[in-house]
């Protein structure tokens, strides 16, 4: 039996009290006791997200909750403006066109941020646009975007401003109302520490005016059935009752010890990361990197598959890599769930042991103990709060 310290964006290490409701016995969906919970994983969800607005789970990946957004508010030739800054902005933009969406992709260099004023333009230039999509943080490549300067030059046109927030939410400070976001969606295998499986949506009254005329075709993640279900006490279709009496569970870890002591954790965890990476000699590809996830680029002549598989085979620690045109040139390392300093240390070691083995004296002893020195020095002042238990460490046969 081996310890894994996984350190990926999503899914994230669990804390063994999420595990433990996790374990419990099943119950079923359509009982007083269980509707009442859910009832209360709803409005505690608006404390999240930070509106006014219902909140609505749904069983589903995170890109479910995109299509939903998609289908609930669009119909058959409506113009849609997607920044594609990544692989996830590349899948939002082909759902759209699915449902037969005329879709303007706007295309970012991956690891740079959306200019406003390119959107700007663009809304301009198509005032019948119905819709602007764009992930909060494109996971790809570990980037943040710029969501309430975004919002703020939508709102003085008819487009609604639809934000995958699936690896921000919960991460950082993404209030809905405050904003100004039409439609945000969230995951449950990111900062909701909890398995894939679940996504959460929630629409402005600018949105939902679009749900009553949306012409796509939708039956499993028809909003308004939903939105009924939901004002009787339940869900539309058969709930993940173990997904969601752990939700229950991680919303009150998040409101009882606050979510700004989350936020500030994560952004430690980001800001370690990014100074043990410098401190190796090495660089990040973001031009404003995300607080829940960080790429680094690769030193020339090494691959990052191979770093990848150095580090599980070596240490048992399980970081991600680049996906298409970022394939085997970065490393990706989650700031999400239940990570713990001892995790941190774990990682940037393996990480160091793996880059020597691939080429050797890429990172020296001293360079590996100032990486490892402001690892500590950084998060000594924000301790994990995220959990009272042990380690992320998990054991594994």
């Amino acid at each position: 039996m081996t310890k894994q310290t996984l350190m990926t964006p999503g899914p994230v290490p669990l804390p063994p009290e999420v595990l433990d409701v996790l374990a419990l016995p099943m119950e079923h969906h359509r009982t007083p006791e269980f509707e009442a919970l859910f009832g209360r994983v709803l409005e505690n969800l608006k404390k999240v997200f930070e509106t006014s607005e219902r909140v609505f789970v749904q069983t589903s990946t995170g890109s479910g909750g995109m299509e939903s957004a998609l289908v609930n508010c669009l119909s058959p030739g409506d113009t849609v403006i997607a920044i594609v800054s990544g692989k996830f902005g590349e899948r939002w933009a082909d759902m759209a066109e699915v449902f037969g969406a005329k879709v303007i992709r706007h295309e970012v260099p991956w690891g740079k941020v959306v200019q406003v004023a390119d959107i700007e333009k663009l809304l301009k230039a198509n005032p019948e646009a119905v819709a602007v999509i764009t992930q909060a943080c494109e996971t790809s490549t570990a980037v943040l975007h710029p969501i309430r300067e975004l919002a703020q030059v939508t709102k003085s046109h008819k487009a609604v401003l639809m934000v995958d927030a699936i690896t921000a939410l919960g991460a950082l400070q993404m209030p809905m109302d405050g904003y100004g976001i039409d439609v945000l969606i969230g995951g449950s295998q990111k900062a909701f520490m909890l398995p894939t499986g679940l996504s959460f949506i929630s629409f402005s009254k600018k949105a939902w005016a679009l749900t009553e005329t949306s012409k796509c075709p939708k039956f499993y993640f028809d909003i308004r059935e939903e939105r009924k279900a939901n004002e009787k006490g339940e869900s539309l279709f058969s709930t993940a009752v173990t997904h969601i009496r752990a939700l229950d569970r991680v919303l009150s870890i998040f409101l009882t010890k606050g979510m700004h002591k989350v936020h500030e954790r994560i952004q430690a965890l980001s800001k370690a990361t990014i100074l043990a990476a410098s401190e190796m000699g090495l660089k990040i590809l973001s031009e404003v990197p995300s607080p829940s996830v960080t790429a680094i680029l690769m030193p020339d002549g090494i691959d990052s598959a191979k770093v990848r598989s150095e580090m599980e085979k070596q240490s048992n620690v399980i970081v991600m890599g680049g996906q298409d045109q970022l394939k085997g040139k970065i490393i990706r390392i989650g700031h999400m769930g239940a990570i713990s300093d001892e995790d941190m240390a774990v990682t940037f070691k393996a990480f160091a042991k793996a880059l020597n083995s691939l080429k050797p004296e890429t990172v020296s002893d001293a360079q590996l103990q100032k990486a490892l020195s402001v690892i500590e020095s950084t998060l000594k002042s924000t301790p994990a709060v995220l959990s009272d238990g042990p380690t992320s460490s998990q054991a594994h046969l």
